[in-house]
């Protein structure tokens, strides 16, 4: 799976303040899909460190085997649409578009004297 392919299927990094310095794609990564289920459920998916699969989840960092719905290698595509498809089913289907993270980002203005 690539930063590309995740995009296009609907999916967004969490951590947006760091987009220019971000770790390797390979090394681990967590994303959230742009649509909430009807029922307000968000998909999350995840590549911990040094695990050859990703998660998929209604939570954002997922600690419990019974937090995490599904499972698939890293380039089994069809098993993740099939499980996107799945989560979106079980929920109720897609609902509303998740607002864009925008960061704040206060730069004091300094003056010379």
């Amino acid at each position: 799976m690539t930063d590309t392919y995740l995009r296009s299927l609907g999916f967004a990094p969490l951590d947006q303040n760091d987009l220019a310095g971000r770790r390797a794609f390979d090394t681990s990564w967590r994303y959230q899909h742009e649509c909430r289920a009807l029922d307000g459920a968000s998909l999350f998916i995840e590549h911990p460190l040094g695990v050859a699969s990703c998660r998929l989840s209604a939570l954002a960092a997922p600690l419990a085997a019974q937090d995490v719905f599904a499972t698939t290698t890293l380039h089994d595509r069809p098993g993740l649409e099939t499980a996107i498809e799945a989560f979106y089913s079980a929920h109720g289907g897609k609902g509303e578009v998740v607002p864009p993270f925008v960061p704040y980002v206060y730069r004091p203005f300094r003056r010379r004297h």
